[in-house]
């Protein structure tokens, strides 16, 4: 059974007790009581999908699948529970939903892998409020005890991979993404990790840094060019863009 979410029709709610009259004859195997109850409950399933409309995955794909949460919170559901139908619906729904991502990731990371990348960012936090600035990779290294390379993997383990038609820049004008700067490096997969490394560098620059580095480097405009369109003179785009790279270079 399929579900559109642009074909929702959303019927008035019914009490709690027509709800359990409908669950105890689906669970006796009366798919019309069954479907009565997954109608009555699409607009929650949609409410709940909205949640991860920023994932990259289709909002009818999230939908199916919430659905079939609902299915098994339908399926599960105990009439003993001293709650209502819909609170238990919420977290299957949302658990068949993060079990899909969980799932679909074509990358699998160790438990070791997730444990340590889990303990370098909290000795990051540590640290930072210890040193009062960021620490290098090698100090969360020494701070755990562990060798920096291992550090180095476990975070990289734990990224999430980045889309390809993720923007790096967006204004008034076409927004940049990560392929419109490595359609010309086929040859050369290092460069791929290159660009993408460097996306990640500069979204930790404060953001009037990050624009300069952008309007300077990927879209080709001069100082002079920038200051106008930012309303500041050519000394302080000058002043921030040297600020912006030596902060990259530290980054690095």
């Amino acid at each position: 059974m399929s579900w559109k979410s642009s074909e929702l029709v959303f019927p008035q709610s019914s009490d709690e007790e027509d709800i359990f009259e409908l669950i105890r004859a689906s669970q006796r195997g009366d798919q019309t009581a069954k479907e009565k109850i997954i109608q009555r409950n699409l607009k929650l399933v949609m409410s709940l999908v909205q949640r991860f409309k920023k994932t990259g995955y289709e909002i009818d794909d999230l939908f199916q699948i919430g659905c079939i949460g609902l299915l098994k919170a339908v399926e599960k559901f105990d009439l003993n529970y001293n709650v209502q139908f819909s609170t238990y619906a919420v977290p299957m729904i949302i658990g068949e939903i993060r079990r899909f991502f969980r799932d679909d990731n074509p990358i699998k990371v160790s438990r070791s892998l997730k444990e340590l990348a889990n303990k370098a960012r909290k000795a990051k936090e540590e640290l930072t409020k210890t040193l009062l600035r960021e620490p290098t990779i090698g100090e969360i290294a020494e701070y755990l005890g562990v060798q920096r390379e291992d550090i180095v993997t476990a975070l990289d383990a734990v990224k999430q991979p980045q889309s390809l038609q993720t923007p790096i820049y967006e204004s008034d004008r076409e927004p940049i993404c990560i392929e419109d700067h490595i359609h010309n490096v086929n040859d050369d997969p290092n460069l791929w990790t290159d660009k993408l490394n460097l996306r990640q560098l500069i979204s930790r620059l404060e953001e009037k840094e990050k624009n300069i580095l952008i309007m300077r480097y990927f879209q080709d405009h001069t100082q002079a060019e920038i200051a106008k369109k930012l309303g500041i003179s050519q000394v302080q785009v000058s002043r921030i863009e040297k600020k912006a790279l030596k902060a990259l270079r530290e980054y690095l």
